[in-house]
């Protein structure tokens, strides 16, 4: 035996019964609270120092009567752990909130950050497609504009082979970056990525909101870095717009006709939601607080809501600027017919200007159409993306 060795005693001061011994608390998450760890967690002390016994025995009841015992936690649940936080999060930031020019509510901004680190936790799990956090440069920025748009990208696992079909996804007033799983889902199911940003006057972006014409440099910085990064089929991009990211999306499908496959316009306020007759009575309908402050801010306008209503559809209505009198790609126009936020006229009207145009809207339906649209949308969308290959 080489002289600085030392063998295992043959008997631990322990004693031989407590270490042949196991402990009563591996038997699982019941045993572990009840004889471990629930007397420490009442006197706060390791390894529940800093916390309260109220906010822990609820986790832990729940726990057993879950029946879940295992301390590694699996991927996908812990997916789902994170999701559910981001969501409690969405809520606790909700409705509205913009960084530009400043930050228009600090409590909430900071729910805000909060939503988006969790929400990466659970996308950094997502092994097949997992969430990457892109600073997409702004080349195209001018004036007040920022020069970095933030985005999630997602693609199929299939994308380091060859070149994938992609949509760009224009978020609304109030729905943002991660607020979209399941729609990314959807889209890398049938093989498609996903480039999502926040659309002008909201959350992150960089586009000046005041500026009329700043979402099309927006695209065109997108575009540019789409075409760059190399994974992507630049012939089959798609664009889908929700709520006020359909105004958006309508806009696009004009301005950006040859460099998009098909657009879908969901829930699109055009020229009427602009109008002081229609705003008027808006801050009474469905939105869950008052629309008009929001929207004020959101076209910046800051807090001067009247300014707002008076000088919002010359400034921004597709119909007064001209942009429906140009031609358009593939457009779908999807709404319900009763929405108290984005007039469903906003969307019968395009059918009067410019180039033909496709829709699906739904008798008796609020606001986007739900729960009856997508069934509508992911078809058509399958259609457009197989008549370009």
């Amino acid at each position: 035996m080489a002289p600085d060795a030392r063998p295992a005693p043959k008997q631990w001061l322990m004693g031989a019964d407590a270490f042949e011994q196991r402990m009563p608390h591996h038997e699982g998450v019941r045993a572990l609270w009840e004889t471990k760890w629930r007397a420490p967690c009442l006197r706060s002390v390791y390894p529940f120092h800093d916390g309260a016994f109220e906010d822990f025995e609820p986790v832990f009841l729940d726990l057993i009567a879950g029946d879940i015992n295992d301390g590694n936690s699996a991927a996908k649940q812990a997916s789902e752990f994170y999701l559910r936080a981001a969501c409690l999060l969405r809520i606790a930031r909700f409705a509205y909130i913009t960084g530009f020019p400043n930050v228009s509510d600090p409590v909430k901004w900071e729910a805000w950050e909060l939503q988006k680190a969790i929400y990466s936790k659970a996308g950094s799990l997502w092994s097949q497609s997992p969430l990457s956090e892109v600073p997409i440069p702004h080349s195209a920025a001018k004036g007040r504009d920022r020069d970095t748009i933030p985005a999630y990208v997602r693609v199929p696992p299939t994308a380091g082979n060859e070149k994938c079909p992609a949509v760009i996804l224009l978020t609304g007033l109030d729905g943002y970056r991660p607020d979209n799983t399941q729609r990314s889902e959807e889209f890398l199911s049938r093989g498609w990525g996903v480039v999502i940003f926040e659309i002008p006057g909201t959350a992150d972006c960089p586009a000046d909101s005041a500026d009329p014409s700043s979402p099309d440099r927006l695209l065109d910085s997108v575009f540019a870095w789409m075409a760059a990064d190399g994974r992507f089929d630049m012939s089959r991009i798609m664009c889908w717009g929700l709520s006020s990211g359909g105004y958006y999306a309508v806009r696009a499908a004009h301005t950006h006709r040859e460099k998009l496959a098909g657009v879908v316009a969901h829930g699109a306020g055009t020229h009427h939601f602009f109008g002081k007759e229609w705003l008027a009575r808006a801050d009474g309908h469905e939105y869950p607080f008052k629309l008009t402050p929001a929207l004020a801010m959101k076209h910046g306008y800051g807090d001067d809501v009247e300014a707002y209503l008076e000088g919002a559809q010359k400034k921004f209505s597709l119909l007064e600027t001209g942009i429906l009198e140009l031609p358009c790609t593939r457009l779908l126009l999807v709404n319900g017919m009763h929405d108290g936020l984005m007039p469903i006229e906003d969307s019968i009207l395009l059918f009067e200007y410019g180039s033909p145009k496709e829709a699906r809207f739904f008798t008796g339906a609020l606001h986007m159409g739900y729960p009856m649209a997508n069934s509508s949308v992911y078809p058509w969308m399958e259609q457009v993306m197989t008549s370009t290959k």
